[in-house]
């Protein structure tokens, strides 16, 4: 028989395969950094997609809530020239001929000016408006209406008839013909006493009149849409006022709709006609990456090559006209201003994943430094040590990226595929690259047993200093270029500024490792002298911390700061905005009269007072446009100021409870007895006035005369203040009303945490159609009426709530990582008598030095972040763009938030303390038996 080693080699050997193992022994760590890379890769994904999803949303708003008069693209020609034959002029302007033009024009539009077919329209028009002189129609001021014929296609599409019948043409219409049909919609028949039959005349070129017969009283379906509002007078009369004419005299202006081929009758009349065609927009299929060639192609139809090309289908002398490159000017305005926002919370986001994952990495790799090294003793090579890895970590990593990716696709709205598959590899690459690469680097030469790199005894190396001063430099250029540039304008699209908060959090984490060993010596010496020896043990293993601790420190600082400025933005947008909705209200509701003149009912009064939720009311009477004295240089410059008459103790309560102006009641009084009322005050009585401080200027410091509808008296200046609750104008005088002779009140303002705005709506309805009542919470809500606003905070929401995650992470990542050493020594301990609770105390004390450095190091990076960019950041495109510009700022900058400061901090303290406590219990369910095991190194 064969000795059994030559029967081997015959053989041949089962090797089970590297990754399958690797796997199958440590399933958990290979779960956890999936789970880990899955987040990552959906936030990476995720994150161009929200921002392409609101800019395309926000584009497509914007011009789907523009007027159409703005938002449609009207091309416009004169009536066929005069010295074709008429034949030919009729021809042109008929249904068939206008239709011919009007597809003609449509194949000759840019494919980017998408076109809303079903809205869109054309037609033959007067280009001027002609008198009416039948004496039925209404004349409010007796002046003849001006009416405007125009034909348009499909009417029964678009309305709906009220009365009569729709209008038709009988036979061909011609120049010559002397009557045709017509109709108006409901509310212009309504406004100029037009009923079905009634007939009117337009004059003509020395002939008959033409006569329009009405047929048709008309209702539109969709009258906001762009058929019937592109020309508004279509669907709606206006009163027009008189020129030149002082007070103002009004007269109706209104139009009345032909059929398509009536169109030729117009030709003979004085209206100058002419044939134009409307191209309504079609916003669904527009993006944010379209806007370039959106601009270019509407400068092209307006004046360029695009105009060429349409006058070539419709009429050598045709113009367009359109505002849509307003509309697309204002989108690009705020996109602009709103991206580096964002990009400074992507960069914050992104820093501190970075930090985590390549935590991860060097947590698997602590994990595994015996095992590397044992391979590495025995021959194996870096190259292939380093692919094994590189193996093992791709078969979880690239399928956890992938499986982020496409939860991103499937739950982020439609964009772009491209850059989210750049987000989510990117993560893939890093997992991949850093876990091999960190791991197989610490083994390029051979390592002693028990080696310490203790922070404690730790000196920096050079090159450490060098890199930084360097890190130091950029971040000092980064902050000064962010303040002098901001994040507008040129400077928004520079990375260096965006990851300005990034650098200044990595040089506070740099620092505050060189600090710590000071405050561990010295904390060290003053327990070392005491008797227990759990505060000398804890301080000890806090100081026994490996060197190369300032990756976990960086991402608890990264993830502190993003959360803090994050919340800081948030809380600015949410404070300005609450700022501008009182400014424009005054109180938490306002009711005004319909003018000075007209004093607001006491039955109004009453009810308001007795609504629901109201706290206070405070009446005032506003005049507006009261002359103010000429300043004391003679020159005769008139300035107006607006009077508001308070009682002072109310209006006093009021101006501190809103912040506008708070100033003290007794500076209001006047001295001597007030005059009766219905009565004028003394002449040589002085009323004290507050007054904002332009009027402070004009007033001086004695007294002056002050004419008003309320009264003749005098004023004295006795405070300024920058504003008021009752106007938001610059120039105003306040003054008691109880001084004045005609006292009545022409506004509340009225205050109460939960105002029942259906009761004040009732009370203000039943007062008259003329008084009006404003909500401050509406006011607030018109600040947010734009998808990017919403998208854009959106986004700063989700950093934060990303930045406490993982910062929280990043401390579960570090104490993770020195878990088994904390467990070995806790079970030495307790052989030795050490108690359950001095073990909690051991470990909490030892967790708290690193954790209180990076709470206590994040709050005041958050803060100085904070306070060094805002001069540098401006947010008023984000909180106040798109809402009503009365009473709101021009600047809206970032401060401090005390919460987002605060709470992360405290997360990370409290995560610290739990993860401490339930280690120690979990050891000690475990008994030290199982932990101290023969030949651990532990």
């Amino acid at each position: 028989m064969a000795p059994r080693s030559v029967r081997d080699r015959s053989v041949p050997v089962a090797c089970a395969p590297w990754v399958r193992t690797r796997l199958r022994s440590a399933p958990g760590a290979a779960w956890a950094l999936g789970l880990l890379v899955l987040l990552t890769s959906f936030l990476a994904a995720a994150f161009p997609r929200a921002v392409e999803r609101y800019e395309n949303e926000g584009l497509r708003h914007d011009i789907a809530v523009a007027d159409p008069r703005h938002s449609v693209l009207e091309l416009g020609a004169p009536q066929p020239d005069l010295q074709i034959p008429q034949a030919e002029r009729e021809a042109e302007v008929r249904e068939a001929g206008l239709a011919s033009a009007y597809r003609a024009a449509l194949s000759a539009l840019p494919d980017v000016v998408r076109t809303d077919t079903a809205q869109s329209s054309y037609g033959f028009r007067t280009g001027k408006p002609i008198a009416a002189q039948e004496s039925w129609l209404s004349r409010p001021d007796r002046i003849d209406p001006e009416l405007t014929y125009s034909t348009l296609p499909a009417l029964p599409d678009h309305a709906t008839l009220h009365s009569g019948k729709w209008p038709a043409v009988h036979g061909e219409v011609s120049s010559d013909t002397p009557e045709v049909e017509g109709a108006v919609t409901e509310e212009t028949a309504k406004a100029l006493r037009i009923k079905a039959g009634s007939a009117i005349s337009l004059p003509t070129g020395g002939r008959t009149p033409l006569t329009v017969r009405i047929t048709g009283i008309v209702t539109p379906e969709r009258p906001e849409a762009a058929y019937w509002s592109a020309q508004p007078l279509l669907r709606t009369p206006a009163l027009l006022p008189e020129p030149d004419l002082e007070p103002p005299r009004y007269h109706w202006a209104a139009a009345v709709l032909l059929p398509p081929d009536a169109a030729p009758a117009l030709l003979a009349t004085t209206g100058a006609p002419e044939a134009f065609w409307r191209f309504a927009p079609d916003s669904s299929r527009l993006t944010a990456s379209d806007v370039p060639e959106l601009r270019s192609s509407i400068a092209s139809l307006e004046g360029g090559p695009g105009l060429v090309k349409l006058r070539a289908a419709v009429d050598e002398n045709a113009e367009l006209s359109t505002d849509m490159d307003e509309i697309v000017t204002r989108y690009d305005t705020l996109r602009t201003a709103i991206g580096p926002i964002v990009t400074v919370a992507a960069v914050g986001i992104g820093a501190v994943a970075a930090v985590v994952l390549l935590m991860t990495g060097g947590l698997i790799g602590v994990r595994r430094r015996s095992e590397l090294a044992l391979l590495r003793s025995r021959g194996g090579s870096l190259r292939g040590i380093g692919g094994r890895l590189l193996a093992e970590t791709a078969v979880t990593v690239v399928p956890a990226a992938a499986l982020g990716l496409l939860i991103a696709v499937a739950t982020v709205g439609q964009a772009r595929l491209w850059p989210s598959a750049a987000g989510a590899a990117a993560v893939a690459v890093l997992v991949c690259a850093a876990l091999p690469l960190r791991t197989t680097l610490q083994h390029r030469r051979p390592q002693l047993h028990g080696a310490r790199d203790d922070l404690m005894s730790a000196r920096p190396s050079r090159r450490r200093t060098v890199a930084e001063l360097t890190l130091l430099m950029l971040a000092v250029g980064a902050v000064v270029a962010l303040r002098r540039r901001g994040t507008g304008g040129d400077g928004g699209g520079d990375l260096l500024i965006s990851a300005a908060p990034v650098l200044v959090g990595l040089i506070a984490a740099l620092v505050l490792v060189r600090l710590l060993p000071l405050p561990l010596r010295l904390a060290s010496r003053s327990v070392a002298r005491r008797r227990g020896a759990v505060g000398f043990l804890s301080l000890a293993r806090a100081g026994r911390t490996s060197a190369g601790g300032t990756l976990p420190l960086l991402a608890l600082l990264i993830a502190l700061s993003t959360a803090a400025f994050g919340g800081s933005v948030l809380a600015g947008v949410a404070d300005a905005r609450d700022d501008a909705a009182v400014r424009a209200t005054g109180a938490d509701a306002r009711i005004d009269g319909p003018g000075i003149s007209v004093p607001l009912p006491d039955r109004l009064i009453r009810e308001v007072r007795e609504a629901g939720g109201v706290q206070d009311v405070t009446g005032v009477r506003i005049e507006y446009d009261v002359p103010l004295p000429a300043d004391g240089s003679g020159a005769q410059r008139t300035k107006n100021a607006t009077l508001v008459g308070v009682d002072p103790a109310t209006y006093a309560r009021l101006a501190r409870a809103t912040g506008l102006g708070p100033f003290s009641a007794d500076r209001l009084k006047a001295s001597g007895p007030a005059a009766p009322k219905g009565t004028a005050p003394s002449r040589d009585r002085e009323l004290p006035v507050i007054v904002s401080p332009s009027v402070a200027e004009r007033l001086g410091d004695g007294p002056r005369d002050l004419s008003t509808a309320a009264g003749n008296f005098k004023v004295r200046v006795a405070g300024t203040v920058l504003r008021t609750p009752a106007v938001s104008d610059s120039d105003f005088v306040i003054v008691d009303a109880s001084s004045l002779s005609r006292r009545q009140t022409t506004t509340l303002l009225v205050t109460g945490g939960s105002l029942d705005a259906k009761a004040l709506r009732t009370a203000t309805h039943h007062a008259g159609k003329d008084f009006s009542l404003r909500l401050r919470s509406e006011e607030r809500q018109a600040f947010v009426d734009t998808p990017m606003q919403r998208g854009a905070e959106g986004i700063y929401t989700a950093a934060v709530a990303a930045g406490a995650g993982y910062a929280l992470l990043a401390v579960l990542l570090s104490l993770l990582q020195t878990a088994p050493e904390r467990t070995a020594l806790l079970a030495r301990l307790r052989t030795m008598g050490l108690t359950p609770r001095q073990g909690r105390r051991l470990l909490g004390l030892e967790a708290m030095p690193q954790v209180l450095l990076a709470a206590v190091g994040g709050l005041f990076v958050g803060w100085a972040t904070t306070a060094l960019l805002a001069p540098g950041v401006d947010l008023v495109s984000l909180a106040l763009f798109a809402g009503p510009r009365s009473g709101a700022t021009d600047t809206v900058l970032l401060r401090a938030d005390p919460w987002s400061l605060t709470l992360p901090a405290l997360g990370v303290v409290v995560l610290a303390a739990a993860v401490a406590a339930v280690q120690a219990w979990w050891a000690g369910r475990r008994g030290p038996i199982t932990e101290l095991r023969a030949g651990d190194p532990r």
